[in-house]
């Protein structure tokens, strides 16, 4: 039970996130939703954080549904994607005045009735459902044959489903401009912009910076790393150093000439000593939001970036970083070239005062400012 400002009752609160197997971008929000109303109650489709990982959720029970005990859910809970639209709808939020879904895939598809508040916080829309459904099914090798065939039928009736769920939600949130411009796309719904916490205090301000251009992300396709080793190896009087690892780990290690490293996966002290030292970190991914270039801007490093998704919400052209047009090697090369043209114009004091506006404090009070106004217009109709 929580008491909204303003508020002379006490409202019951459920929170409802997709699925919990780890610590990544959607379960920082989820971690911040829950210190708002650390009384909700919280349910997922499946629940498998080691013990020693949950620290996120606040020892925080959760409420899971049968996908939770089919066999193999533990590693192959995704295979079961088809029957999330129906485990979603089985959870009864019938005794909660406010349900907020935290949703990237089916959380937003609760059933709710006409006197609860659902307040939805997209993290996007199912992505391998709309618009990268044809690139989703190269990757995984279903674009073709019977398989493939069931597949686009199963995305398809998910589609559907996800169409029509959306006109139970009261009011959907977006995590950048980006994915509000998606969610009306594929809903015809508004959406508030309220971007995600990120922990800026862990990363602090260096002003001294060195020669050298740093990436950092988990190695899979559509982060486009072998795109930044090819264009630094190109470049070969200027140093790159690469952060992180992952399945394209061998085509980027490929790809990297003399003065391209690779130092793998790093712990945590050591990628933010290279973000403080680095003369400019580069991200070449479309992303839905992208927390890491909050991060090196946090740490009053510029960011060259790729133009596109919530790298336009985040870098400031001219002032945090600057932008290239295409996810090709001489789109990068270009804006290398015109970043140290121009590299004594990006002072990293002011960089850092920018990323503060997507501090952990500022999305707690966006948040519950926005559920406050909408429980209080809610309540008067």
């Amino acid at each position: 039970m929580v008491s909204l400002e303003g508020t002379y009752t006490l409202i019951k609160v459920a929170i409802v996130h997709d699925w919990l197997v780890t610590y990544a971008g959607a379960e920082r929000v989820l971690e911040e939703i829950i210190n708002c109303f650390p009384e909700a109650d919280l349910f997922a489709i499946v629940d498998f954080v080691p013990q020693n990982e949950r620290g996120f959720l606040k020892d925080k029970p959760v409420k899971t549904s049968f996908i939770q005990k089919l066999p193999l859910a533990k590693k192959k809970y995704r295979a079961y994607l088809p029957f999330m639209p129906l485990a979603v709808e089985q959870f009864d939020l019938s005794g909660y005045d406010i349900v907020i879904s935290s949703s990237h895939a089916v959380a937003k598809g609760v059933i709710t009735g006409p006197d609860q508040l659902h307040i939805s916080y997209v993290h996007s829309p199912m992505r391998y459902a709309w618009d990268l459904q044809h690139q989703y099914l190269k990757e995984t090798v279903l674009d073709r044959g019977l398989k493939g065939w069931l597949a686009k039928r199963e995305l398809h009736k998910l589609r559907m489903w996800d169409l029509r769920t959306a006109n139970g939600v009261d009011h959907f949130l977006a995590n950048s401009r980006f994915i509000a411009r998606r969610i009306w796309k594929v809903y015809r719904r508004e959406a508030a912009v309220i971007y995600p916490p990120v922990d800026i205090d862990s990363f602090t301000l260096c002003e001294q910076k060195e020669d050298f251009f740093l990436t950092a992300s988990r190695m899979v396709p559509y982060k486009k790393i072998d795109l930044i080793a090819e264009a630094f190896s190109l470049m070969p009087d200027k140093r790159l150093y690469i952060i992180g690892d992952g399945p394209d780990f061998d085509k980027v290690k490929s790809k990297a000439g003399a003065n391209v490293e690779l130092l793998g996966y790093q712990p945590f002290e050591v990628l933010r000593d290279y973000m403080q030292r680095a003369k400019a970190f580069v991200f070449a991914a479309e992303e839905d939001f992208g927390i890491v270039p909050v991060e090196a801007q946090a740490c009053g490093t510029p960011v060259i970036a790729y133009g596109k998704g919530g790298a336009l919400d985040t870098v400031t052209e001219g002032e945090t970083g600057l932008f290239f047009d295409a996810q090709t090697t001489p789109s990068i090369i270009e804006a290398v070239h015109r970043f140290e043209d121009m590299k004594d114009s990006f002072i990293p004091a002011k960089i850092r005062e920018k990323s503060l506006r997507f501090s952990k404090d500022r999305f707690k009070k966006e948040f519950m400012s926005f559920v406050n106004d909408a429980w209080k217009k809610f309540k008067s109709q």
